[in-house]
């Protein structure tokens, strides 16, 4: 249905930008109706009368005598009002309504909450609403007596991210508090109202209105940081090694800024025969779907492990739900997965296209374990197989399992090398002679990367260290 054609009026002087003279300006807010233009022609008068549609005045007019319809958008930095009153003729709009830099403000006035929606557009900065204004329909406080308020709230709703001014009675500061505390950001006393007052009224409850968004914004903002961070804390394993004599250390630092949780993934649990089981895996990227999938494999991995299956058989199983799961068949993901003997001096490795870990034991330099049987990585070959090696440990002894995020940080001059699994065993090997245990050494390996790398590492990084001493 094509929108009603607002009748052409007399423009105000603050609506149309000129200036007028003495005679001309408005004798008193508040006035008769009619008043604020210097009089009003015959003709329109009768227009008004014979039509019903609500008066809408739109824009600043320039080179034209008001009131030919001859109107332009403004260029950046006008201010729109959009004023709601059911007698625009006696407005409060008065001479030289500026904006701060001096360019006047565009004046929408509109008789109804009806037309009110229908100008609510987004270049509107601020509304200028008359408390008096009859609401659509009888508004009703708790209590079941009349709200007074009812048409605030009413535009409240329709335009929540609108500044709002409540033009109210003079002298009526109670129910101008209370519209305040309602939701607008300032009201005003009609017969107290000039030109001045008011620009300065609008500029300010515009821009306490953008304060306030990005206040909520803000606060917004760090409920949610703060719940991805619970969510992201709670999706990190508690290792389950209740009786076990070996001590346990992570370290992990996710490659993603500001998160918590990236493609790595890691768990430690112990399966009621007294064997220790251990897993490190690495999700191809390093992004919130990523770090979602690893989070999959990890529960997926102590599901099976606790139910009994090991080596190629859990392996495999996890490909099949890496496969399901996956969102892009290019995704793979990377693992190791040691089970410790009850005695704790023996274990079986499995490698699925990941690094070996690294033992260290007294006397002994650390090393590499064996990786010659290293399988492909879950999600790249179906059907394939990954052979469990045996590996003799020790009554006393470190291993650390770690992701490829530790060592292909950049080194040496320019940054154009890799550290590489040789450097990383060269730095722990140091840090092991320098007395690093457990939690401090992953730390002070972590920390060493980074400052090699010159900065943050692009990639996760996941390091678990199991120690046994006799």
């Amino acid at each position: 249905m094509p929108a009603p054609i607002p009748r052409q009026r007399a423009i105000p002087a603050a609506e149309s930008g000129q200036a007028q003279t003495p005679a001309q300006a408005a004798p008193a807010v508040g006035g008769p109706s009619g008043d604020m233009s210097g009089g009003t022609s015959a003709a329109t008068e009768a227009s008004r009368a014979q039509d019903t549609t609500a008066e809408v005045t739109e824009g600043t007019v320039t080179g034209d005598k008001a009131g030919n319809g001859n109107s332009h958008a403004p260029g950046p930095g006008h201010l729109t009002l959009l004023m709601i009153e059911d007698d625009p003729g006696g407005s409060p709009v008065v001479p030289e309504l500026l904006d701060p830099t001096g360019k006047p403000i565009r004046v929408r006035t509109a008789r109804n909450l009806t037309e009110a929606e229908r100008l609510l557009t987004d270049d509107v900065h601020c509304i200028l609403l008359d408390l008096a204004l009859p609401a659509p329909a009888p508004g009703r406080a708790a209590d079941g007596t009349h709200d007074e308020l009812a048409v605030l709230k009413h535009v409240l709703r329709i335009a929540p991210h609108h500044a709002v001014l409540a033009l109210t009675a003079s002298g009526d500061t109670e129910r101008g508090a209370e519209a305040v505390r309602v939701g607008a950001q300032d009201y005003l006393f009609r017969d107290e109202l000039d030109g001045r007052l008011l620009s300065r009224a609008i500029r300010y409850a515009v821009e306490r209105k953008r304060s306030d968004r990005a206040e909520r914004k803000l606060t917004e903002s760090k409920l949610r940081a703060q719940e991805n961070a619970r969510l992201e804390r709670g999706l990190l394993p508690t290792p389950l090694l209740e009786g076990s004599p070996l001590h346990f250390a992570a370290r992990y630092r996710p490659g993603r800024s500001r998160a918590l949780l990236g493609g790595d993934f890691y768990d430690t649990v112990r399966t009621p025969d007294g064997t220790v089981h251990a897993m490190i895996g690495d999700v191809c990227g390093h992004g919130p779907d990523e770090a979602a999938l690893g989070v999959e494999l990890r529960i997926a991995w102590r599901a099976l492990t606790l139910a009994g299956l090991c080596g190629d058989q859990l392996l495999g199983t996890l490909q099949q739900v890496l496969e399901h799961e996956r969102s892009d068949d290019e995704i793979f993901a990377t693992l190791c997965t040691v089970d410790i003997a009850p005695d704790g001096r023996r274990a079986g490795l499995c490698l699925a296209g990941h690094p070996s870990p690294l033992l260290a034991r007294p006397g002994r330099p650390a090393e590499l374990l064996p990786y010659d049987n290293n399988g492909p990585a879950l999600g790249l070959l179906p059907g394939a197989r990954w052979p469990r090696m045996q590996v003799e440990l020790g009554a006393e002894w470190s291993l650390m399992l770690y992701t490829d995020g530790l060592i292909e940080g950049r080194v040496g001059e320019g940054r154009r090398e890799r550290l590489g699994q040789d450097g990383m065993v060269a730095m722990v090997r140091r840090q092991l002679a320098e007395g690093l245990r457990g939690e401090e050494l992953l730390r002070a390996a972590v920390n060493e990367v980074r400052d090699l790398n010159g900065g943050e590492l692009t990639d996760d990084v996941a390091v678990v260290m199991l120690d046994r001493t006799p």
